[in-house]
């Protein structure tokens, strides 16, 4: 019989595609979200809405910082292993509104590996960032670097998890993977991602930002091979473990604008700006770990990725 199988963030992006795909596969999912209203509300109902029609998926709307509602879905679904997505995402609104960060972050994440240990869960996978790297200089990021100058609160919160989750492995014999996701991309991507808020902008006819007048570079991991990894590391459920998910490639910012140019069949107004707090210049991952403990291989080329996103985009936003 299958893992049942709990994954919080489930009205999200990543979390949305990682329950849609365990379904396909016959696992039985509990989905859990708060449905907040960091962006639009009716993508994260539209992707519920999707999910619902799953007869092995059940949804219930719950923020992981409160104790007492996710203690009940523990106790009533009784999961095998724990997904947790939820969290307050975005480097920059980190900056302006700390406290969300905190509570769903820190105490929400506090919260489910404690529920984790008292309910003798099989197995814990979550959400890291790759922005845990901070200002790193040594390009590609490796799960081997040292990773104690984040620079932003979400950085910072998303590296309390990983030495949360390690005392936890060791003191509790609990098993934790972290996954260091590389900027994820893709249909049904989240709206204040810049892929997404280039395609809305361009569309509407309004300018663009590029920052640090777009001498900027990032692993764009498309989110079937996020999926991919997420996954095996279910599957491989290791004993104390964090993972790089990128693509394994640095593409420059003006490329990935030039492929939605090209794919929306229109010019963008651009307006090149320096770079901002919290931001950093690069981003690129070496997955050789990952390749050789979960068998990842991210198989989307930047360029099929953003073909896909933008076919999905017309389809979702231009009637």
């Amino acid at each position: 019989m299958k893992d049942k199988i709990l994954v919080t963030g489930a009205a999200g992006f990543i979390g949305f595609h990682l329950a849609e795909s365990l379904l396909k596969d016959n696992f039985n999912v509990c989905g859990i979200d708060n449905i907040n209203d960091y962006y639009d509300v009716k993508l994260k109902n539209d992707r519920i809405d999707i999910l619902k029609k799953y007869s092995n998926f059940n949804f219930n709307q719950v923020d992981i910082s409160n104790f007492e509602s996710t203690s009940n879905i523990f106790k009533n679904f009784q999961p095998d292993k724990v997904v947790n997505l939820a969290a307050q995402a975005g480097v920059r609104y980190s900056i302006d509104h700390p406290f969300a960060y905190l509570n769903s972050n820190i105490v929400g994440f506090l919260n489910i590996i404690e529920l984790c240990k008292t309910q003798n869960i099989k197995g814990l996978i979550y959400a890291s960032s790759s922005s845990v790297y901070g200002g790193n200089k040594e390009i590609p990021f490796s799960v081997s670097d040292r990773v104690n100058k984040p620079l932003s609160l979400y950085a910072a919160s998303k590296r309390s998890n990983e030495l949360i989750a390690y005392s936890y492995s060791n003191l509790f014999n609990l098993h934790t993977t972290g996954l260091r996701f590389f900027t994820v991309y893709g249909p049904w991507g989240r709206p204040d991602m810049a892929m997404y808020k280039f395609a809305n902008k361009i569309c509407s006819g309004e300018s663009i930002d590029v920052y640090n007048n777009g001498d900027m570079k990032r692993d764009f991991t498309y989110i079937d091979d996020i999926v991919s990894g997420i996954k095996s590391s279910i599957d491989k459920n290791y004993q104390c473990e964090v993972f790089n998910l990128g693509n394994n490639k640095s593409e420059n910012l003006m490329d990935i604008v030039k492929y939605i140019e090209q794919y929306l069949d229109k010019k963008a107004d651009i307006n090149f700006l320096p770079m901002q707090p919290g931001d950093v210049k690069e981003s690129w991952a070496e997955i050789k770990k990952s390749m050789k403990m979960l068998n990842y291989k991210p198989k989307t080329d930047v360029d099929v990725g953003i073909e896909k996103f933008i076919d999905w985009y017309k389809k979702y936003n231009i009637k």
